[in-house]
């Protein structure tokens, strides 16, 4: 007994580790406020939190200094009204490199310049034309200060720049950006930089205020959206939104070509006449996003993995111009408290009490032991109903030899399945097995990938029959679902 509890305490360490180390969620740290903290709190800040990316808009030599040594990558940008000298002066870009990277550089972990922000749809075809020879100009640069490989150089994307989104497999650029959109790709493929975007279900929700669709933004349960070319259901906008930009990268033959999520967020106060701002909303679609990415599940055009994905904002912007809603997107506050909790606090739970996400597990009853960390709490959800106590004595009762396995009971929905997987998943769980190319990927089902995650977590997590509850959704079973080279785990005797 000893040795089960140390090796799970040891498991659940590792676990916390990991989701302290996700290179997938990083912040945008936007300076257009006069009441923001120093540079060096904002480090000890982000050290603190599961955040391990930051975007700059600019190049704040402050803020580059701050972070050196913290391993926190850093993304800087060059300004639209640099574009001009950059694109047309090899030693305009030389001197930007040398000015803004080579002085910081490694001690301050720079990972991607972005030359100019939505400058495609800006209406700018001066500045459009002149976006591809700045980012090559600003390449060379990083190539003669022997950086080139390095770093990297893209530019940012609104989601504008589809003619058409609807469905997801559907995604194409307008034709409007004809020989620029394809000497930009032209240029990501040749040096593995990545296209950048800026989805905003928050802004898709505003078009479209039925409750469905705010469902659809949110990661809440709903019908979801048929895609009758591909056969895929989408669960929720975020998805969408990045599949048809894969669908559109697919169709100009740049299948190689990453996406990153440059902003995504949703803002939690607005004016009076705005439609969907509220801590409610963006708690649960930032907390809902997290939770997305740590599952790993990722998008159906991209399986297996999580885009890049840089929250929409560290902090509120005060001096932002346009209605209240823009100066209400941050996480923290000027005080370097949380505006709300979404999980990203090395020192509290990596699923917070979020009233509007998705019915998720009951959280394992994992034996304490001395300095143990705590493990994560489900969130309280109160369409879930009250916890049903577990009945050990109605388990099956293991017989000699026999094991026991926690299975999906008949009839639960896709949805509350795929609740149940992101929530295992992104608990640090090993769900390997059920991602592309794992033993037991096939069926590739979200009934067969709940079966295998919800029964990781119970025999994980000691055998307990209260963590095998997933909100009344599970139940034991001394049936083995085992099947070819995919090997359920069990608590044999």
């Amino acid at each position: 007994m000893a040795i089960m509890l140390l090796r799970i305490v040891a498991f659940f360490i590792m676990a916390v580790n990991l989701s302290y180390c996700q290179s997938f969620i990083g912040v945008n740290y936007g300076q257009v406020a006069d009441n923001l903290p120093p540079p060096s709190a904002t480090a000890k800040l982000l050290q603190s939190t599961s955040i391990q990316k930051v975007r700059l808009y600019g190049s704040d030599p402050a803020i580059i200094k701050a972070l050196a040594n913290t391993g926190i990558g850093i993304v800087i940008g060059a300004a639209n009204g640099d574009i001009p000298a950059l694109a047309s002066d090899p030693n305009f870009a030389s001197n930007w490199v040398n000015t803004n990277v080579v002085p910081f550089y490694p001690a301050s972990n720079i990972i991607l310049i972005t030359v100019g922000n939505e400058v495609m749809t800006s209406g700018d075809q001066g500045l459009v034309s002149q976006l591809v020879p700045a980012m090559q100009n600003v390449q060379n640069a990083l190539n003669s200060a022997s950086l080139g490989g390095k770093i990297k150089v893209s530019t940012v994307h609104s989601m504008a720049v589809l003619k058409q989104s609807e469905p997801p497999s559907s995604g194409s650029f307008d034709p409007s950006f004809g020989d620029v959109m394809k000497g930009l790709l032209g240029f990501s493929n040749a040096t593995g930089s990545p296209f950048a975007i800026n989805p905003y279900p928050y802004f898709a929700y505003r078009s479209d205020t039925r409750p469905e669709t705010l469902a659809f933004c949110l990661f809440q349960p709903n019908q979801g959206r048929f895609d009758p070319n591909t056969n895929i259901n989408y669960m929720n906008m975020f998805d969408a939104q990045v599949d048809a930009i894969k669908s559109a990268l697919n169709s100009m033959g740049y299948k190689n070509v990453e996406i990153v999520v440059a902003e995504t967020g949703w803002p939690y106060k607005g004016d009076d006449n705005e439609v969907g701002p509220s801590v409610e909303n963006a708690k649960a679609y930032n907390g809902n996003l997290i939770a997305h990415l740590r599952s790993m599940v990722g998008t159906p055009l991209m399986p297996g993995k999580s885009v890049d994905t840089y929250l929409f904002a560290l902090y509120d912007e005060n001096l932002k111009p346009g209605p209240g809603s823009e100066r209400a997107f941050g996480l923290f506050k000027p005080d370097l408290t949380m505006t709300y909790d979404v999980g990203l606090s090395k020192t509290t739970s990596q699923t917070p009490n979020t009233p509007n996400v998705p019915t998720a597990p009951i959280t394992p009853n994992v034996p304490t032991a001395p300095n143990t960390p705590k493990v994560p709490t489900a969130p309280n959800t109160p369409s879930a109903g009250p916890k049903t106590p577990a009945n050990p004595s109605a388990a099956p009762r293991q017989k000699k030899g026999g094991g026991v396995w926690c299975m999906p009971k008949a009839g639960v929905s896709v949805t509350q399945l795929q609740a149940n997987i992101d929530y295992v998943c992104g608990h640090g769980f090993d769900c390997s097995p059920i991602q592309p190319g794992g033993a037991c990927f096939e069926p590739n089902t979200v009934a067969s990938h709940a079966a295998y995650a919800m029964n990781i977590l119970y025999q994980t997590a000691g055998h307990d029959a209260q963590n095998c509850d997933f909100a009344q959704t599970a139940t034991l079973s001394s049936n083995n679902p085992s099947y070819d080279g995919c090997n359920y785990p069990s608590g044999s005797t």
